[in-house]
């Protein structure tokens, strides 16, 4: 049972946001990966399941990467690390055909991508929120989110961060001020 009194959702008007699942940043935590993917996998499941739609979002850029600003801090140690090339959603997610792929060139899903524009068309107003890492996806995306009006909550056991002090008080403070955090059991409970 959740521990925030919500109103139960309505799977036609939610989104089950899958964000940065992608093989090479999965494979940059082999020791967690396992656990992440079958936490994640449960979920999409059990949102499949709800008739919840489920939307996955990757991180990716060109060869060359010619969509990294000199000036983005961020981008720039993206691209000396050179991946996210050709990499692709974790294959144990199960991705469904017809379930959208976001392509983004920034940490958030949202900047610089259809991704609102695809959720407004198809009626959602509410979101749950994966991903990894906190610092990265989760922070601007939530950020994004709660500004553009969504319900949100986020499912702390499908999110990672290599900084786990930053990660939990992440989750206290910025994440619990704009989104219902929620366990997996809480979230798959919400999605029964």
């Amino acid at each position: 049972m959740p521990r925030h009194t919500e109103p139960a959702i309505v799977p036609a008007r939610t989104a089950l946001l899958v964000m940065h699942y992608q093989t090479d940043i999965m494979a940059l935590f082999p020791a967690v990966a396992p656990t992440l993917l079958a936490n994640t996998r449960e979920l999409c499941d059990a949102a499949r399941r709800a008739g919840v739609a489920v939307y996955f979002a990757r991180i990716g850029f060109s060869a060359g990467y010619p969509e990294v600003s000199p000036l983005n801090k961020n981008g720039q140690g993206i691209k000396r690390l050179g991946l996210f090339l050709d990499d692709e959603i974790s294959p144990e997610l199960g991705r469904r055909a017809g379930e959208p792929l976001i392509l983004a060139h920034r940490a958030s899903v949202f900047f610089g991508t259809d991704l609102e524009l695809r959720l407004s068309a198809a009626g959602v107003d509410t979101l749950l929120m994966a991903g990894i890492a906190s610092t990265g996806v989760m922070l601007s995306s939530v950020a994004y989110a709660s500004d553009a009006d969504f319900r949100l909550y986020t499912v702390k056991d499908c999110c990672f961060d290599p900084d786990p002090v930053v990660h939990e008080h992440l989750f206290a403070t910025a994440f619990e001020s704009r989104t219902t955090v929620l366990s997996l059991a809480e979230a798959l409970s919400l999605l029964a």
